[in-house]
C-alpha cells in the first residue's frame, strides 16, 4: 500500500504536487463526467441559457456530500463497502448493491465507447469501427499494465485538465454575463426543460462514483490519520467536475444560445470554443469529447467490473487478474454493442433505468446509515449538516427512481 501523501506545502512546485495528489476525487469526478454530461450541460445552455445552472449546484453538493461519506468509509473500515453491507443485511444485499451497479455501468459503456471513437472519427473523417476497436483494447491493455491504480490516476488527472483548462480559457474569453449568472442561481425550471433537468440530476449526482470513493480511497492506503486530506482532495476533485460543468453550460448559453445553436452533435458543441481556438474549435472539443469519454469508459468499467468480483467474493484489489477480467469484461460488452449497433440502443437505456429504479435509493440509503453510525465511524460519523444532506440527497434519488418508474411503467 502506498503512504498518504502530504498536504500541498507553500513553495514553488505546490500546486502540481496538489494537483497529482488529488487521485481518488479526480478519478471520481473523470468517470461521472461522461458524454452524456458533456451534451446534457452543453444542451442546456444552448436552449435554456444560463436559466439551469442553479441545478450543478445543488449536484454538485449532494455529489460532494455522498462522495465525503464514501471516503469516511474507506477511511474506518479495513474491509470494502461491499463486505460491510454484506455484514449488515446478508450476502444478498452486498450481491444486490454490487451486480445492480455492474449491470447500470455495462448499460452505459456502449454510450462511452462510442463518444470516445466519435472524437477521432469526425476529426479525421473515418469510420468509427476501428477507433473503437483501437480505444477498447488501449483500454483493457492498460489495465494489464503494473501499478494500474498509479496509471489510471495519471490518465485521469491529464483527462480532466486538458476540459478544465479549455472551458476555463473559453469562459474567460466569451465575456459572459455575470449578472444573469448570478440570477440563475434562484432556482426556476423554464417549461420544456424537465427532461433535461432529470438527465442532468441522474449524469451528475452518481451514487455509483461516490459508492466507489471507499475503493479509491483505500487502495491508495489512507487511513483515520488522513481523514482530512482524504476530504478536501475528494471534495476538491467534485468541485471541479460541477466547474467543468458550469462551464460548458456558461459557455454554451453565452456563445451557442444567442446564435440559436440547439446543440444536435458533435460538431454542434464544438462551437461554444470558437472565442478560443477559431476554426480549430471542433477539433480541440473533440479531444475534449475523448477525454470525457476515455476517462468514463476507464472509469465506469473500473467501478462495474471491482464491484461485482467483490459482491462475487473475488476481492478488490485492481492488480488481482479476477477482478481485472471483469473489468475487461464491461469494456468488451461496450465495444461490442458499440460495433454492433453503432449507438446505445434504446432497450440498453430503458434496461439501465429499470436497474437503477431500484438498486440507487438502496445503495444511497446504505451509505447514508453506514457514514451515520458512531460506533463504527466515531468522530468521522455524519455531522448534523450531513445528515440534512444526505436527507435531501436520498429524496432526489427517490424521485429520480418514481420518475423513471412512471416513464417506464406507467406511460
Amino acid at each position: 500500500m502506498k503512504e498518504p501523501s502530504s498536504l500541498p506545502s507553500k513553495h514553488p512546485g505546490s500546486f502540481r504536487r496538489w494537483w497529482k495528489s488529488l487521485g481518488p476525487g479526480i478519478i471520481t469526478a473523470a468517470l461521472v463526467f461522461g458524454p452524456g454530461s458533456l451534451t446534457i450541460t452543453s444542451k442546456l445552455g444552448a436552449v435554456f441559457s444560463y436559466n439551469l445552472l442553479w441545478v450543478l449546484v445543488v449536484t454538485t453538493v449532494l455529489m460532494m456530500t455522498f462522495t465525503g461519506m464514501g471516503a469516511r468509509i474507506g477511511l474506518v473500515t479495513n474491509q470494502s463497502l461491499l463486505a460491510t453491507f454484506r455484514q449488515r443485511w446478508g450476502k444478498w444485499a452486498a450481491l444486490l448493491a454490487g451486480f445492480g451497479i455492474f449491470l447500470v455501468t455495462a448499460s452505459f459503456q456502449a454510450g462511452n465507447t462510442i463518444g470516445a471513437g466519435l472524437a477521432f472519427a469526425e476529426s479525421f473523417g473515418t469510420s468509427t469501427v476501428p477507433w473503437i476497436l483501437f480505444i477498447s483494447l488501449a483500454a483493457i491493455s492498460l489495465l494489464f499494465t503494473r501499478s494500474f491504480y498509479k496509471i489510471l490516476e495519471k490518465v485521469m488527472v491529464t483527462m480532466v485538465g486538458i476540459m478544465l483548462i479549455s472551458f476555463l480559457f473559453t469562459v474567460v474569453i466569451s465575456k459572459p454575463d455575470w449578472v444573469r449568472i448570478l440570477q440563475s442561481l434562484v432556482p426556476s425550471v423554464p417549461e420544456g426543460s424537465l427532461l433535461l433537468v432529470i438527465a442532468l440530476v441522474a449524469s451528475t449526482f452518481s451514487i455509483g462514483g461516490a459508492f466507489y470513493q471507499s475503493y479509491l480511497v483505500q487502495e491508495r492506503g489512507w487511513k483515520t490519520s488522513s481523514a482530512t486530506q482524504a476530504k478536501k482532495e475528494a471534495f476538491t476533485g467534485i468541485l471541479v467536475l460541477g466547474l467543468i460543468s458550469g462551464m460548458i453550460l456558461v459557455s454554451a448559453a453565452t456563445i451557442l444560445f444567442p446564435q440559436g445553436i440547439q446543440v444536435n452533435s458533435a460538431s454542434d458543441m464544438g462551437k461554444a470554443l470558437e472565442p478560443l481556438y477559431g476554426n480549430l474549435a471542433t477539433h480541440i472539443f473533440m479531444l475534449g469529447l475523448f477525454g470525457a469519454s476515455f476517462s468514463s469508459l476507464v472509469g465506469n468499467a473500473t467501478i462495474g467490473g471491482t464491484l461485482f468480483a467483490d459482491a462475487l467474493g473475488l476481492g478488490r484489489d485492481l492488480n488481482s487478474k479476477p477482478v481485472k477480467i471483469l473489468i475487461s469484461l464491461v469494456i468488451v460488452l461496450g465495444a461490442t454493442v458499440a460495433l454492433v449497433f453503432g449507438r446505445l440502443p434504446l432497450e440498453l437505456i430503458v434496461f439501465a433505468q429499470g436497474v437503477t429504479i431500484f438498486v440507487v435509493p438502496f445503495i444511497g440509503i446504505g451509505m447514508f446509515l453506514i457514514a451515520g453510525d458512531t460506533k463504527l465511524m466515531g468522530a468521522l460519523a455524519n455531522s448534523r449538516r450531513t445528515r440534512v444532506l444526505g436527507v435531501v440527497g436520498i429524496l432526489v434519488l427517490l424521485v429520480l427512481a418514481g420518475t423513471n418508474f412512471k416513464s417506464l411503467f406507467l406511460s
